[in-house]
């Protein structure tokens, strides 16, 4: 529903420089979710890879060098959002990729802690594209 973190400005989300759409990776165990942040991701022009659990994630991390964000739900099982969020910015690789995290539940504490972590952003579900053009404009400009 609204971003914890940060300001910008509301609006459509531009491809990174040099013309190519930047190329998000959205996690999410939830199809439903999975399918409502990639529409709304590729509504504003980014190219997306979806994949349903952290470890997913970083199988992919590990073999796409071109991933420019990510964003992940923060409650899955195996790994949480907030697990593969210490693992990307442990990561020499890694840890250069802006990383956002989602939540259904708004919880202080663990808005914090994901933030100090070294996540860009918080964003209550549910998502709306504003949030996503308010995100994005902010963390790529």
């Amino acid at each position: 529903m609204s971003s914890v973190a940060g300001g910008g400005v509301v609006g459509a989300a531009a491809p990174a420089s040099g013309g190519a759409p930047l190329h998000v990776l959205a996690v999410d165990d939830s199809s439903v979710d999975r399918a409502v942040i990639s529409g709304i991701l590729r509504s504003s022009r980014f190219r997306v890879t979806a994949v349903d659990s952290g470890k997913r994630a970083l199988e992919l991390l590990g073999s796409e060098n071109n991933v420019g964000m990510i964003i992940t739900d923060y409650w899955m099982p195996e790994m949480t959002g907030y697990e593969l969020l210490k693992k990307v910015k442990e990561s020499s690789k890694l840890k250069q990729i802006p990383v956002v995290i989602m939540s259904s539940e708004n919880v202080p504490t663990r808005i914090s802690r994901c933030l100090e972590e070294g996540a860009e952003d918080f964003l209550v579900k549910p998502v709306r594209p504003s949030d996503v053009s308010r995100v994005f404009n902010r963390v790529l400009h």
